[in-house]
């Protein structure tokens, strides 16, 4: 096993400072198979040693975990490991963000975007306490994590929301070292600027690289031209006035049914097709993209020497946008995906759905490269620089011919050895139908909008498998909460969390059930999900 050199690595990154970023999720297109690979978490967690919100829940159907109880905390004796304890401190606030000669009014952990990085070693307890300054309830969401149930931060199911002036601590030990990110599991909140990226490092990493470069990607529309998140969703939410075009946007663009619009311009994306999706791109017109919370006009720049080995971790923290990456003039070895070791696979672009990540491994060229994530389907694109050497920064409009290359999905990918999932027959197939449309903006799953009482059983030590059957015209990314699945229908399939189930396709996936409580199934769009798309996987007590 080979020990990673740090040379030239930034001091920001090896700080002893406990406050450090958290990651985004990438995403694996699956061709042919009715699968995408994506991601979108969201947890209440009730609360230690939180202020002004209450550590329980209401009360729900009986014979279900307790989020609290004490098969919860049973499981987390077993993942507290001997390292560290990690104190953060985070503020929610309303803030002004400069995204690169473009100031904008929004909601942030603290005034950067991304929010300040939270990097820990696995085996390490992290206790950080999120004050909120915010004009709503909040909460904090710990995307890809196999935390313990009360500390998931999902409002009236792990915990009660955090209100305005209160400030909750949540402390679990952090048993997987990877890329993850954290993000509020609270209406439309995610799609304003609270994110941010968790890194969690390996103590015994086997990776040789010499720089690391966390990219996060989003889509961005709040407080542009007196845009929203939430006036967003109310437009989405008129729907097409019944001309649902077969569960997919009407293309003409027109108001039917006479329904008010809400003030603003419209941000009902027209006409945005992917082949590689299925056919619908999204739902949503953003304005700018965006690479670690720059706009393409002023982006953010790494800087390396010629020849360095560079990890990137990439995490997509998009609300409705699936981005292709590629890095101009270099080949990428990817080497994880959703925070989980995979077989080493060169590609040229990855295809990250919302909530995704991957780690890519880079030896640097002597130069000046574009690294472009265009928003698949939806004609645009975020752009960050790589500089080694001297010469002009790649325009707006770079468009490497990588992005046009091998594109690697995720039934490509193997499992590492060590993150295998041992072969065994399911003990409980549970079968979610996906539903909905543009029409009536009625997503969800088996035709039912979400209810916290709604309940999939499972029980401790058994392995389910979860078969999820797109019967829309539009892409999603489903994400499991607590977890990571393999893929039924490949052999060694690399551990995720998040996955994109193409139209009218099947996505049937394996995972242990060995996390107790109460957890969140969802499609990582975030307007998919405020309109319905969410559903609870319960453990009987």
């Amino acid at each position: 096993m080979r020990n990673r050199t740090l040379r030239d690595r930034d001091q920001s990154l090896r700080s002893s400072s406990p406050s450090r970023r958290a990651l985004l999720g990438a995403a694996t297109a699956v061709a042919g198979s009715g699968l995408l690979t994506a991601c979108s978490g969201s947890g209440p967690g009730s609360g230690h040693a939180g202020h002004g919100s209450g550590s329980k829940t209401g009360s729900g159907p009986e014979g279900y975990v307790d989020p609290s109880g004490k098969e919860v905390a049973a499981a987390e004796k077993k993942r507290a490991g001997s390292g560290s304890v990690r104190e953060v401190k985070l503020t929610a606030t309303k803030t002004e963000l400069d995204l690169g000669g473009r100031t904008v009014r929004s909601w942030a952990y603290g005034d950067q975007l991304p929010g300040r990085e939270v990097r820990v070693t696995a085996g390490d307890t992290l206790a950080l306490t999120l004050a909120s300054h915010l004009p709503e309830a909040t909460s904090l969401h710990w995307h890809g994590l196999a935390l313990r149930n009360d500390m998931d931060g999902v409002p009236g199911l792990t915990q009660q929301a955090i209100k305005p002036g209160a400030d909750f601590t949540y402390r679990f030990a952090v048993p997987h070292p990877g890329t993850y990110w954290f993000h509020p599991h609270s209406g439309t909140q995610q799609d304003r600027g609270l994110y941010a990226p968790l890194i969690v490092e390996d103590p015994k990493e086997p990776l040789e690289y010499d720089k690391e470069w966390v990219v996060v990607l989003d889509d961005w529309v709040d407080g542009v031209d007196g845009s929203t998140p939430d006036s967003v969703l109310a437009e989405l939410s008129k729907g097409m006035g019944g001309h649902d075009m077969g569960g997919g946007h009407d293309m003409d663009g027109t108001d039917h049914g006479g329904r008010d619009t809400p003030k603003g311009p419209s941000r009902m994306m027209m006409g945005a097709k992917s082949d590689l999706l299925g056919g619908d791109a999204g739902d949503v017109a953003y304005p700018h993209y965006l690479v670690n919370g720059r706009t393409p006009d002023a982006p953010s720049s790494f800087k390396a020497r010629p020849g360095d080995r560079i990890r990137l971790r990439i995490i997509n923290a998009g609300g409705d946008t699936a981005f292709r990456v590629a890095l101009g003039g270099h080949e990428m070895t990817v080497t994880h995906t959703d925070g989980f070791p995979v077989e080493h696979a060169k590609t040229d672009a990855l295809l990250l759905g919302m909530g995704e990540r991957y780690d890519v491994l880079v030896t640097a060229k002597d130069g000046v490269f574009p690294l472009t994530a265009a928003a698949e389907g939806k004609k645009a694109a975020a752009l960050a620089v790589l500089r080694t050497g001297g010469g002009a920064a790649p325009g707006p409009a770079a468009r490497p011919r990588e992005l046009k290359g091998r594109l690697l999905t995720a039934d490509k990918l193997r499992a590492a050895p060590s993150a295998a999932l041992r072969a065994r027959k399911p003990d409980r197939t549970i079968k979610i139908q996906l539903t909905g449309g543009m029409a009536k903006y009625d997503w969800a799953f088996d035709r039912k909008p979400y209810s916290p009482d709604q309940r999939h059983p499972v029980r401790a030590g058994e392995r389910v498998r979860l078969v999820f059957a797109n019967s829309t015209a539009m892409w999603h990314p489903v994400h499991l909460h607590g977890h990571t699945f393999t893929l039924a229908n490949v052999a060694d399939g690399p551990r995720k969390d998040t996955a994109v189930i193409l139209p009218n396709g099947t996505l049937t996936v394996d995972f242990e059930a060995d996390n107790p409580g109460l957890w969140m199934i969802h499609c990582h769009n975030v307007y998919h999900s405020e309109a319905g798309m969410m559903t609870v996987l319960g453990y009987r007590a």
